[in-house]
């Protein structure tokens, strides 16, 4: 019997060293497409395979649903498995990578506060000049982080607060570690000087970090975010930035971060949506940073990542079941 599509399993989003690295790990018996395209982008009527994998950017058509046998996000995140499932009514199984980039997103965090802190973008644009004017940083050694979520990332970032000597707190509904020091949120921003959003995002917590909670913390707080987009809108972000109660500001991750990742792709001259157009105005701060959704790419955790998702296929190709499913709300 001729099989019916095209591929055994599609990959999208997979950017060159990540492609390179999952074929590396694929066993020959199992024929895979690769496009460093989301599904938008590359071809949204006509599914190649029943097992797909891809990251958060890609819209899966809700007529997919009934011929998905599965699907696999090569991401730590999964609330973009919950939504499809819940607005398709799949049945298909889904998977995800809950533990292959913890350092490197808390690393990137890390990376992010303390180029901040030393007004690193304006460092580098006064090279020019060479002049020191307006350059005075501050150093993290006896700052205050709050880490809100404390799951499988907040946990590394607040180990690595706490080897630079810096006073460390976490918010989170379930306080399962040690070293981890608890309190509530009020508590927490009325503290920090730094905020790492690491939450993991629910139907419930959409916004968390809007501008009335966000203006509870103290005039030039930091506040970074490498979770998701949703959790912090970016037109309060900007408010808060040219009101000047954020002292600086680093996204990796957007809302509506699809049609972000599209414009910019594409050099579309098109307004977009009012979440994106604020995201291009917080791009001319020079107390902002911003990156493309990429705390997780490092080459340790591309190597870990390429492995599991492989790992993941074939577990479900023997046992119709993934290794690490998606959990339920």
């Amino acid at each position: 019997m001729l099989k019916k599509y095209k591929y055994d399993v599609f990959f999208y989003e997979a950017f060159e060293e990540e492609e390179k690295e999952l074929k590396k790990n694929l066993p020959k018996q199992i024929k895979a497409g690769f496009t460093w395209k989301t599904i938008q982008e590359y071809d949204s009527e006509n599914i190649p395979a029943t097992i797909i994998s891809l990251r958060t950017q890609s819209r899966i058509p809700n007529s997919w649903g009934k011929t998905l046998e599965a699907i696999l996000s090569r991401s730590t995140g999964y609330d973009h498995l919950l939504k499809y499932q819940a607005e398709s009514g799949t049945k298909c199984q889904t998977g995800y990578l809950p533990l292959y980039c913890n350092r490197a997103v808390a690393e990137q965090a890390l990376t992010i506060w303390m180029a901040l802190l030393r007004k690193l973008p304006r460092q580098i644009h006064n090279f020019k000049t060479f002049c020191r004017d307006g350059l005075t940083g501050q150093e993290t050694r006896g700052k205050t982080l709050l880490v809100v979520g404390v799951g499988n990332i907040g946990s590394e970032v607040i180990k690595i607060g706490n080897g630079l000597g810096m006073t460390v707190y976490g918010v989170d509904l379930i306080e399962k570690y040690d070293f981890a020091n608890y309190v509530n949120i009020e508590e927490g921003l009325s503290r920090a000087d730094i905020i790492v959003c690491a939450m993991n995002l629910t139907a419930s917590n959409v916004n968390y970090f809007s501008a009335d909670r966000l203006r509870q913390a103290r005039p030039g707080v930091v506040f970074v975010n490498i979770a998701r987009g949703e959790l912090s809108h970016s037109e309060d972000l900007l408010q808060l930035i040219k009101d000047g109660h954020l002292g600086g500001l680093g996204l990796d991750v957007y809302n509506q971060e699809s049609d972000l990742a599209n414009q910019l792709r594409t050099k579309s001259q098109q307004p977009g949506n009012p979440e994106t157009a604020a995201i291009l105005s917080l791009a001319k701060h020079e107390n902002v940073i911003l990156t493309p959704h990429n705390s997780f790419n490092t080459k340790e955790a591309v190597i870990k990542k390429s492995f599991q998702s492989i790992e993941q296929i074939v577990c479900f190709m023997q046992n119709g079941s993934f290794k690490w499913p998606t959990p339920k709300e």
